[in-house]
Formats: structure tokens, C-alpha cells, sequence
């Protein structure tokens, strides 16, 4: 519906808008029960305890699950440290390999050195490329066996001969024919050598 007013007497009625009625509220939704929404709750004071027989069956299960993974731990601590030693002794297996290579490269030297009528700058070339190959396997733990004047060590040295020598003990290295070499704890070539015999004692070539 409109109004209508006039601003002076002579003036026409004019029709003014209604304001609209407020809206009427929405009616209120009730709270839904428990039971629709499927959330109910556990009630643990209504559960049952435990009786005896079931609380040591659960502490065994747990003693013996713990038993397993200590069991498992120590299993793999022992595989790692397995495969640790075996990847060390494969990289010095490696390098033990290299380095045995290369011992004859030596012998050649020495023997070169030996001989007589070289001439000055060539000996002097070779005795230097021998100290240059000989301190770079010195610096990778390469050790000379020279056993001239020490006790005979089969797992070291390999006798080619045994003869009575006058002064020398018996079982004492008196003559080296081919040095040894050793890398750390491994024998890379044994010493070539002559043992002393017992007086009186038959020469063994």
C-alpha cells in the first residue's frame, strides 16, 4: 500500500512507498541426538577389567616383541659391520694388487744399478726414478723385508738353500737374493734367502 500527502494545499496527492514488513525468523533447528550422528562416545567405566590371565598374556606378548627387536638390532649391527670389513678388505685387496705390480718394477731397478760400466747420467736417472717409486709405495703402507742377518721366518721368507755357514747360527738368514715386500699386515712377495745349517749339515738347493 502507499500513503498519500501533500506538500502545499494546491498540490496533487503524491503516493509514498510502504516500508517492507521485516522478515519473520527461521524457526530453530533442535539439536540432533547422539544416537543420529553416530558419535556416541565409549564408556570405558562400563568395560570390564582385565582379569590376571590376560594381563600376563599381554606382558608376555610385549617381552617377547621386545625380545625380537633387540634380537633383529644386534642381527643388523652384525651385517653392517660385516659388510664394512668386507668392503675394506676389497679396497685393500685392491690397492695390494697395484702395489705388487709394481715390486718387479723395483727389482729391474736394482738390478740395473748393479750392473757395472752404466753409464753416470743413466745411473743417475735410474737411482732416481727408484727413490721416486719407492717413497710413493712407502707412503701407501709398503714396507722392504730385508732380512740379512735375522732369524729365518718361514711365513715371511722362502729359503732356497740351507748350507753350515762358519759363525752364523743355525737357522739365521746369511745371504738375500730377493728382497720381500709387505702392505700393512698383507705379504705382497716373500724374501728370497740362504739359511744357515748345523755344522756338519748337508747343503740343501
Amino acid at each position: 500500500m502507499t500513503r498519500q500527502h501533500r506538500k502545499n494545499e494546491g498540490d496533487p496527492p503524491v503516493a509514498t512507498p510502504e516500508a517492507p514488513e521485516a522478515a519473520a525468523p527461521a524457526p530453530a533447528t533442535p539439536d540432533r541426538a547422539p544416537e543420529e550422528t553416530g558419535l556416541t562416545g565409549v564408556d570405558v567405566e562400563s568395560l570390564p577389567p582385565a582379569s590376571r590371565e590376560e594381563l600376563e598374556s599381554l606382558r608376555r606378548e610385549r617381552d617377547e616383541l621386545k625380545e625380537q627387536l633387540l634380537r633383529r638390532r644386534a642381527e643388523f649391527e652384525n651385517f653392517r659391520k660385516r659388510m664394512e670389513r668386507e668392503r675394506q678388505s676389497a679396497g685393500t685387496e685392491a690397492v695390494a694388487a697395484v702395489l705388487k705390480a709394481l715390486v718387479p718394477v723395483l727389482d729391474n731397478l736394482d738390478r740395473a744399478l748393479e750392473a757395472e760400466g752404466s753409464d753416470a747420467p743413466l745411473r743417475e736417472g735410474v737411482e732416481l726414478t727408484r727413490r721416486e717409486l719407492l717413497a710413493i709405495l712407502e707412503s701407501q703402507g709398503v714396507t722392504i723385508d730385508d732380512p740379512q742377518g735375522r732369524p729365518f721366518d718361514p711365513e715371511r721368507h722362502q729359503a732356497l738353500a740351507h748350507e753350515p755357514v762358519p759363525g752364523a747360527p743355525e737357522g739365521t738368514v746369511v745371504e738375500v737374493y730377493r728382497k720381500g715386500y709387505s702392505y700393512r699386515d698383507r705379504l705382497l712377495r716373500p724374501a728370497l734367502v740362504k739359511v744357515a745349517a748345523a755344522p756338519g749339515a748337508q747343503k740343501v738347493h
